[in-house]
């Protein structure tokens, strides 16, 4: 490419191009920084430093063969000159170049059987058993996943106070205790598996209903964790990651019809089901028929068997909600939550009247649980509208409204409040 005969659009095609890469593949750059270097600041300014540079000098040279390893030697780079010149490098070379010995010793004891994406490596090294329970997760949704802190708090119903002390806790424990950046065995494996799945869901979940911004879908997050999943499948075939694996691609085929071509959020039951993907509904329903007859499946599964009906039903009114509703009556038992339970009562409202299901939340709210949860005011709002309780359906949507922070969800409980008002 010819610097000289580069136009004013081809640069600004450049720029567009890098600004995608930060969003698809920073925290992949990231991740395998920070095995080579075995530092998260480190890592991060040398991913930053790194873009910083493509900024400046691809308009220029052009576009590299392969973006993602530039990134990763240009940043790597960057960060080896500047602690020469602070004179740091001599203080810390012997300690990464060890650490690296560490990772090249483990992978080589895998052989075949080793994670070739640093991504995933850097989950299960969040999820080491030597951290918090508490703080695996959402140390490795900040540090692996670049979620906010904020987006993650919000995940988790808890302060964004809270939620900050807990990854720095989960960071100094990986420094004091110089936990590896390696590959676990495969007998390590399912000890950590309920965090790596927990994580990698909880990043499909803020792509699936962002937790905050202007768009309800954000199809980067969701296509990671899909692409995670795949991976941890071919690593460790078990019953709960197939599980998972359904749940996200059953959820994941809806896509296309949640949303109008103005933005509009479209509840399931109003949606076009011709725009739902029969391919995604396919490889899902199979996979949670393999999980099932293992006889060994858990809550991931039992969510992804309840996906599977709704994907198979013609229309709402043909749903089999008494199926759904013993399927959450097992989730319940199995995993008790406050979220299972209310998702519960929404089945029981679908099958015996919207009555039935506003009494269950009705108790779930008086024990104080899910107070500050939106969707508990707005599913009980819409179950009160159907109720023909507007004054009460009214008040129920101004609270979810007050606790709303994504705008396509504002603009809905806006439209359901004026409706009621107008009415």
């Amino acid at each position: 490419m010819n610097p000289s005969n580069f136009s004013s659009d081809a640069t600004s095609d450049v720029t567009n191009l890098i600004d995608t890469l930060y969003r698809t593949e920073s925290r992949r750059v990231f991740a395998t920084l920070v095995r080579l270097l075995h530092d998260f600041e480190l890592a991060d300014d040398a991913m930053r430093e790194a873009f910083a540079a493509a900024v400046e000098t691809w308009p220029k040279d052009g576009v590299p063969a392969n973006p993602r390893a530039w990134l990763i030697s240009t940043g790597r780079f960057k960060v080896v000159d500047a602690l020469r010149r602070q004179g740091r490098l001599r203080d810390l070379q012997p300690e990464i170049a060890a650490r690296l010995d560490d990772v090249a010793d483990s992978n080589a004891a895998r052989a075949g059987a080793e994670i070739e994406d640093d991504r995933l490596r850097l989950i299960f090294t969040c999820c080491h058993p030597a951290i918090e329970s508490n703080v695996q997760v959402p140390l490795t949704l900040r540090e692996v996943c670049g979620l906010t802190t904020e987006e993650i708090a919000s995940a988790f119903l808890i302060s964004k106070a809270t939620m900050a002390q807990r990854v720095v806790r989960g960071k100094a424990k990986i420094r004091e205790a110089g936990i590896p950046f390696a590959v676990p065995s495969l007998n390590e494996l399912p000890e950590r598996l309920d965090a790596v799945l927990a994580t990698v869901y909880l990043v499909f979940n803020e792509g699936y209903a962002a937790s905050q911004g202007d768009s309800l879908i954000r199809v980067d997050l969701t296509a990671e964790a899909i692409r995670l999943a795949r991976l941890l499948l071919e690593l460790l075939p078990d019953p709960e990651v197939k599980g998972l694996l359904a749940l996200m691609l059953l959820h994941e085929s809806r896509r296309m019809a949640r949303v109008s071509t103005d933005g509009q959020i479209i509840l399931m039951e109003d949606q076009d089901r011709s725009l739902w993907d029969r391919a995604l509904i396919a490889e899902g329903t199979a996979l949670v028929e393999q999980a099932l007859r293992s006889r060994r499946f858990g809550a991931y599964t039992l969510q992804a068997a309840i996906s599977a009906i709704h994907s198979e039903s013609p229309t709402a009114e043909q749903t089999d909600w008494n199926q759904i509703v013993m399927l959450y009556s097992v989730l319940q038992r199995i995993d008790p939550s406050p979220v299972v339970e209310l998702n519960r009562a929404v089945a029981i409202a679908m099958r015996d009247g919207p009555d039935a299901g506003v009494s269950i939340i009705d108790v779930i709210l008086g024990r104080g649980d899910l107070a500050g949860y939106q969707f508990a005011h707005s599913a009980r709002g819409e179950l009160l509208r159907r109720a023909g309780r507007p004054i009460e359906a009214l008040a129920a949507f101004r609270v979810a409204l007050e606790l709303a922070r994504l705008e396509p969800e504002k603009r809905f409980l806006a439209g359901r409040i004026r409706d009621l008002t107008d009415s």
